[in-house]
């Protein structure tokens, strides 16, 4: 498929006629009508063609797929729907130029066109040019208020538990070399015999309600099948290009994260399951490594508080700006617009997440000033770092000191130590200084140990208000500069007006409410990281229009429904 780059085509006289009688006396016009008119070639094909030859059979416009697909998003709808609208949606056609009788496309073509635009790394694109274009029309800029926050996304295969996930990898290894080398199978297994036990899903069929059945006869059934095929695909005789095929490199992960094999000294062969460490098993991998399905191998198995999940996660960045008083909050100067979404493994702490949202903020040249976080986000490197390097000021709660002292709310805590950098000296509550200043690295952060003389605390009157110690009180500092940075922070949010700024970080939730309601971004569509994070940039965009369109045709997004019930209780409140 070739692309000849080309402006976008003028909306038709007779479909714009049409929208015109249709949206005549003051009637608002469909969204898509209205990102046409006000921001014109939004796309262009060359922002894309990098993807697409030069030569073959002229594709549809990639510039236009791209809005068809932001347009998808806006009313949640499949490719078949998507591509029945292109033909039948006369706003659609006005923002895409088609005429009348233009018949559009397969829905297949946006499949495609999402695939080559994954395989070039175009994902975030679309959402690059609605930012610049709005900073060009003076919509959105750099410095200013952003908040952030993520939520879960479960991935687009089914949860699978471990014995249905060594069964399924089994069996998707067999479907992927029957389809590639039929003749080698049919040679190297009884394929009657295996059909009866992988001729459909593993999980359409009840298993063994027993746990010692399931541990020592399915299980292991499913592993020595396994490690069978595995020892014919890798024989000398086998062709070479089958241990290429992915699923076989799936099935191989698998067993080795769920089994152990060994050969005992009169060599039988043994196979076990592994169990975690502390059942009395061999271990099971940390949980960023463990495959949970062999269809999608980036979705990983997840828990924060009461939500456990198979999927990924999902970082929304965006604008804000402090409430004003009541007569200016129903036409806001700018809107909220959402500058960034980062689609990370559900496994990586939010923390770990900061830097390359910051780093992609940076990029786009829409850094703010102030950045609102939760307190999954923030760490001593982190707040000192994202000043220095970005200029970012982290508006946010750290975690408060959780030390003995400190929780009690009794005795001395690590704030209540005078530090002396300079002279690398702690002084303690009692006037005591330390003896020894130990530069460390704990868990790879450098951080500073300090030692107070055990001469010094054991006879101290006030001994028992500082430690446990049978000998001395030690203290585990960060570097001076991020000590500092804590100890400011946490004074801070105990005081009032750093709460009533920061309430501001709420408004998050909300945006997350509404991706997930309207462009259903709860589950994933595709399978893979990188397919999901092109729809979650898509989704961006999407939501970005939704919200001019609404800010356009002045209607505020926060409007909430009042029941009747709650507004007598109001009124009888007041």
């Amino acid at each position: 498929m070739s692309v000849q780059p080309r402006p976008w085509p003028e909306p038709s006289a007779e479909v714009a006629a049409a929208i015109k009688a249709m949206y005549g006396r003051g009637r608002e016009v469909p969204l898509a009508v209205r990102v046409r008119d006000q921001l014109g070639e939004l796309f262009a094909d060359s922002e894309f063609a990098v993807a697409f030859g030069q030569r073959g059979r002229p594709g549809w416009s990639p510039g236009r797929l791209a809005l068809v697909t932001v347009l998808q998003k806006v009313e949640n709808l499949t490719d078949r729907q998507a591509a029945d609208q292109v033909r039948e949606n006369l706003a659609w056609k006005y923002a895409l130029g088609l005429e009348l009788a233009d018949p559009g496309f397969d829905h297949t073509v946006l499949s495609e066109f999402r695939t080559r635009v994954v395989e070039h790394r175009l994902e975030e694109r679309a959402l690059d040019l609605l930012l610049a274009a709005l900073v060009e029309e003076g919509l959105l800029a750099g410095g200013g208020k952003q908040r952030t926050d993520s939520t879960h996304i479960v991935s687009a295969v089914r949860d699978l538990n471990r014995l249905e996930l060594a069964g399924e990898s089994v069996r998707a290894a067999l479907e992927a070399l029957s389809a590639t080398a039929p003749d080698w199978v049919a040679q190297v297994i009884d394929v009657p015999s295996w059909s009866r036990r992988y001729s459909q899903r593993i999980d359409t069929w009840r298993l063994p309600t027993s746990k010692t059945k399931k541990d020592r006869r399915l299980a292991l059934d499913y592993a020595r099948d396994g490690y069978a095929l595995l020892a014919a695909v890798y024989a000398p005789a086998s062709p070479a290009r089958l241990c290429e095929v992915p699923a076989v490199q799936i099935l191989r992960r698998v067993l080795l994260q769920n089994y152990t094999r060994t050969v005992t000294a009169s060599g039988r062969e043994v196979i076990k399951r592994r169990e975690k460490e502390s059942d009395g098993g061999d271990g099971l991998p940390p949980g960023h490594l463990r495959l949970t399905s062999p269809y999608d191998t980036d979705a990983r198995w997840s828990a924060k508080r009461d939500t456990f999940w198979n999927g990924f996660k999902l970082h929304i960045s965006e604008t804000c700006q402090a409430a004003g008083p009541a007569a200016d909050r129903h036409r806001a100067e700018r809107p909220n617009l959402i500058t960034n979404v980062a689609t990370t493994p559900s496994t990586l702490p939010d923390s770990k997440a900061l830097e390359g949202i910051h780093r992609a903020l940076a990029a786009r040249g829409l850094t703010p000033h102030e950045h609102y976080l939760d307190s999954g986000y923030p760490s001593a490197e982190l707040i000192v770092g994202s000043v220095k390097t970005y200029g970012i000021a982290l508006i946010t709660p750290v975690l408060l000191d959780t030390s003995r002292q400190a929780k009690a709310k009794q005795g001395f805590a690590a704030h209540d130590f005078a530090i002396d950098w300079n002279a690398e000296q702690a002084t303690c509550p009692a006037g005591k200084t330390s003896v020894t200043w130990n530069p460390v690295a704990q868990e790879g952060v450098p951080k500073t140990v300090v030692s107070f003389a055990a001469a010094d605390c054991i006879p101290c009157p006030v001994r028992e208000q500082c430690t446990t110690s049978r000998h001395r009180r030690q203290l585990s500092l960060h570097p001076q500069e991020m000590t500092e940075a804590l100890r400011a922070s946490r004074a801070q949010q105990q005081t009032q007006d750093w709460n009533t700024d920061y309430a501001l970080r709420a408004g998050v939730e909300g945006t997350i409410r509404q991706a997930t309601d309207v462009t259903g971004l709860r589950r994933a569509r595709y399978r893979g990281i990188t397919k999901t994070h092109l729809d979650h940039a898509f989704s961006a965009v999407a939501l970005n229009l939704i919200r001019l369109n609404a800010w356009w045709n002045d209607h505020p997004l926060d409007r909430t429904r009042t029941s009747h019930l709650a507004r007598l209780g109001l009124s009888l409140a007041a």
